[in-house]
């Protein structure tokens, strides 16, 4: 229902600031009753990370930032919800304005600069739904003036990873300085070794995931890979926004703002390195695809590129709720046309030409 109204409701959504516009959805889905979408083609579900998910379509981060309304979210048919991202203290992030709709383009930049309500407001909110049904998880980050940045996610996890499915570190972000350092390999190392320790501390089930960026080269890559699988991480997502600007881009005005570019102009980069990733982990741990998923096809691509999971958020802001519906009906009928039982049977069939395409 919610779906069939975005059309009418999209131009009026649209004439507002794009954060007062997310912020009236946001609101809006806090008063919806809560809902139970219908039971998903048994085809669509995915057995990884110690769970089975209904379908593979999940909520990008950055959406529901202070955890404010997951159970609405699960009840459009999102396959799980990722909530964040998570910072220990309160912060106000970058300036206003802060987001930018790029329309001609299906795309989004946004430099909010990892915006939190705090780590004490999403926890409670966290733990007062324990004992609802539906996958959620949580994406963590830094301060922007934490003296001790690994103590920061440290904190996060142990807050956090009771609470929720997974814990996702985020050390991709383009919009808190100094952030992507800890991509490096001898801080990612220490990082997730103190990630991971602190979750088993805390006595917790939630997987541990690992959000890179696309604005890598494959060395950095290779090194990435190598240490997750070695401290245990149990999937990687791939990938955050770009800070890339492709020439192809219409919007040429608003293209010279700063921040991550994602929507539409991120699949094609955020998918060959999806595919270069499923090539060095392989079977090791299940990669989440990220990076202008809109339709039934670009999900389809990223599943046959290496992901298990998939998640959208910026095509939300064209496409409306209604979007997961329709790619869950169209990987059902691909599936069907593959003659495969499940989603795992495709996972990754075409990395090594989408690797270099």
């Amino acid at each position: 229902m919610i779906g069939a109204a975005f059309p009418l409701v999209r131009p009026l959504l649209h004439r507002l600031d794009a954060e007062r516009a997310h912020d009236l959805t946001i609101r809006g889905l806090s008063l919806l009753p809560a809902g139970t979408p219908p039971a998903d083609d048994p085809r669509l579900a995915v057995t990884c990370l110690g769970r089975r998910f209904p379908n593979p379509v999940g909520l990008a981060a950055g959406f529901d930032k202070g955890a404010r309304v997951p159970d609405a979210l699960l009840g459009l048919g999102f396959g799980f919800v990722e909530v964040g991202g998570v910072v220990p203290r309160p912060q106000p992030g970058n300036p206003q304005p802060r987001v930018f709709r790029l329309p001609a383009d299906r795309a989004v930049i946004n430099r909010f600069g990892l915006n939190s309500e705090g780590l004490g407001v999403v926890e409670a909110r966290l733990r007062a739904r324990a004992g609802r049904g539906g996958i959620v998880g949580v994406n963590i980050g830094a301060n922007k003036d934490s003296v001790d940045r690994l103590a920061d996610y440290v904190a996060c996890t142990a807050a956090l990873a009771p609470h929720v499915a997974f814990v996702t570190v985020n050390v991709s972000s383009p919009n808190t300085p100094g952030l992507r350092d800890l991509q490096g390999e001898a801080f990612l190392d220490e990082l997730l070794a103190r990630v991971v320790e602190a979750r088993d501390a805390a006595g917790a089930g939630a997987a541990i995931l690992l959000k890179i960026a696309p604005d890598m080269g494959l060395d950095a890559l290779d090194a990435i890979c190598a240490t997750a699988k070695a401290r245990g991480v149990q999937a990687l997502v791939v990938s955050n926004t770009t800070v890339a600007r492709p020439s192809s881009l219409r919007e040429a005005a608003t293209a010279k703002e700063t921040g991550g570019l994602s929507g539409r102009p991120l699949f094609a980069p955020a998918t060959r390195m999806l595919a270069q990733a499923f090539l060095r982990i392989g079977d090791a741990m299940p990669l989440v695809g990220v990076g202008g998923v809109e339709s039934a096809e670009t999900a389809w691509a990223k599943i046959r590129a290496g992901a298990s999971l998939v998640q959208l958020y910026s095509a939300l802001v064209y496409e409306g709720p209604g979007l997961v519906s329709r790619i869950k009906a169209g990987l059902s009928e691909r599936v069907m046309a593959e003659g495969a039982s499940s989603i795992a049977a495709v996972v990754g069939r075409d990395a090594r030409a989408l690797a270099s395409g």
